[in-house]
């Protein structure tokens, strides 16, 4: 098992898998970019829209997934592309036999696990730091994706530290936590609780977002443990 950097264009994602994988989530992410831009080229709404938006039925298959996660989060479409990307290289290294895969795209993770992982939180500039959700060993994909409102270079209109969100759709738990990170605007409990109501939608199995000292949580999360955060390896949302 190892872990390298794959980076295409402005993809730049950390792939976890036996290494006869690895290279098989770069053609795929690769493949599924150029799907991507050339949809935009003809459909430039749908990389400026901030509201769900309505594409083809015949459309391409990321596409149509990117749009219907993003309509059940009430975002714009593009709040779905780094888990969809990340999603879509899991899966062809799943076709391909791998037993066991992380994509890391931009801190939003697709992971298909044959044994535990632990998915670092990094909240910045937070006094709640160095924390970890330990997942277990599972037979199907799970998404963990991240938005911020301190960290990194995501669009959001709120002030999370860390909105995280768990689903078995990688690309509706990187819409969701767009939407979790621009409601969570006020540092009260009552308004981080708040958040989390305005975001859930069905098919999320959880949610965790952090300000500064509080940290509120809706649904199933796993063991949070203490990790250490190693710069090196952050990727932010």
């Amino acid at each position: 098992m190892r872990t390298e950097i794959v980076r295409i264009k402005e993809t730049i994602a950390s792939v976890t898998a036996e290494e006869a994988f690895i290279p098989i989530a770069g053609q795929e992410i690769g493949r599924q970019r150029e799907v991507l831009e050339e949809y935009v080229r003809g459909h430039p709404a749908f990389l400026h829209s901030l509201e769900p938006l309505a594409v083809e039925e015949d459309a391409p298959d990321i596409i149509r997934r990117m749009a219907e996660a993003a309509a059940r989060a009430g975002v714009g479409p593009m709040a779905a592309v780094a888990g969809a990307i990340s999603e879509f290289a899991l899966r062809a290294m799943i076709r391909a036999g791998s037993e066991h895969a992380i994509v890391a795209n931009g801190g939003d993770i697709a992971m298909f696990l044959a044994k535990p992982a632990v998915v670092g939180v990094f909240t910045g500039p937070a006094r709640i730091r160095d924390l970890g959700l330990k997942f277990m060993p599972d037979s199907g994909i799970l998404g963990v994706c991240t938005s911020s409102g301190t960290v990194g270079h995501s669009l959001s209109f709120g002030c999370a530290d860390a909105a995280v969100v768990i689903s078995r759709d990688v690309c509706l738990a990187d819409a969701a936590a767009t939407a979790l990170g621009n409601a969570a605007k006020v540092k009260e409990p009552a308004f981080l609780e708040h958040a989390l109501n305005t975001a859930w939608v069905p098919g999320i199995e959880g949610m965790v977002v952090i300000m500064d000292d509080l940290m509120a949580m809706k649904g199933r999360i796993p063991e949070i443990v203490r990790t250490r955060m190693d710069p090196a390896l952050i990727q932010c949302g």
